[in-house]
């Protein structure tokens, strides 16, 4: 029989997402609720190996559910992937008392996971807290779609510009390993091409489809590139695309950490508040190391591991959709 856990840790690991404070607040106050004692571990994994630990109460976490990036800072931690500095953060953990762990966080917050709970006896939960939406095992990340819906409203206002030009404007969006905000956003403004880090970009394809166009009269063209696209990013293939159509116009915008940044979306704060609910409720109820996921609106439990090992894809039905719509 599982251990009863009585105080739990909660930390923002990774890049930080919109809708992360809704999910501490969900957190915070569903553990006092249930008699938990609540402790807020600054800057990650890092805060933890340096107790930069706080308790909480409900007032700690209050008029923040409206807010970007999150109030438990985040970090980037090497000295946790070691297993020394596992060893001291489980340490510090026992000398608190604190015996239950809430990361929020995307995929390399997860491994962490993963290796402490194997090594200590200390239960962990997952939320999945990254604007990529790149987590196995969940319809929706906190954060996604907050930054998409910021890449759609640059875009909109890129595209009256583009249009009163006739130019190509190349758009980076974020996403240096998935291709989601790149794939939601171009979709949903309208763009010509759009390349992403899970498919092979044949720039080839990309010119004849410009010339192609051209030759129709089509001279307002959006491509729209995540930064981990294979080419090379928004840079090299405006470069290469300046070469094989010296004539065209072309613009370049990367749009960067203003994806990260806002209010979050009202999805954002409803999928946190419920991710954070449902991450103490498995505590409490003895449910351990697994990621809190959402599938067809219903809650679901997989294994951390299973969540590390495998990778959201992105389906061809998408890329056909792209490839008609675009025509």
């Amino acid at each position: 029989m599982a251990k009863k856990v009585t105080k739990i840790g909660v930390l923002t690991s990774g890049g930080d997402a919109p809708g992360m404070n809704a999910a501490v607040r969900a957190v915070v106050r569903t553990g006092l609720y249930h008699g938990l004692e609540v402790y807020g571990i600054m800057r990650g994994y890092q805060g933890l190996i340096e107790d930069d630990i706080v308790q909480m109460d409900s007032r700690s976490v209050a008029n923040i559910i409206q807010r970007g990036g999150t109030i438990l800072k985040t970090a980037r931690c090497k000295e946790f992937y070691e297993p020394e500095g596992r060893e001291k953060a489980y340490q510090i953990l026992k000398k608190r008392g604190i015996d239950g762990l809430v990361i929020i966080g995307g995929d390399g917050s997860f491994r962490g996971a993963v290796k402490f709970s194997q090594e200590f006896d200390i239960p962990c939960i997952g939320i999945a807290g990254t604007i990529d939406k790149d987590i196995y095992g969940t319809d929706f990340t906190i954060g996604f779609d907050t930054a998409v819906n910021t890449a759609v409203e640059a875009i909109d206002k890129i595209r009256d510009t583009m249009d009163a030009h006739d130019r190509i404007f190349i758009i980076e969006v974020m996403g240096r390993d998935a291709g989601y905000i790149a794939l939601h956003s171009g979709i949903a403004t309208g763009a010509e091409n759009i390349l992403i880090p899970e498919r092979k970009t044949d720039i080839n394809d990309v010119i004849r489809s410009l010339q192609e166009k051209e030759r129709r009269k089509k001279l307002v063209n959006l491509i729209v590139v995540a930064e981990g696209d294979d080419f090379g990013g928004a840079d090299e293939v405006e470069r290469t695309i300046s070469e094989k159509l010296p004539q065209a116009e072309i613009r370049v915008c990367i749009l960067g950490h203003i994806q990260r940044g806002g209010s979050p979306s009202c999805l954002d704060r409803l999928i946190a508040s419920r991710m954070g609910f449902h991450a103490v409720e498995s505590l409490v109820e003895g449910r351990y190391n697994v990621f809190v996921g959402i599938l067809n609106n219903k809650m679901h439990y997989i294994p951390l591991e299973a969540a590390v090992k495998n990778k959201a894809k992105i389906s061809d039905e998408w890329m056909r959709i792209v490839k008609i719509l675009a025509s």
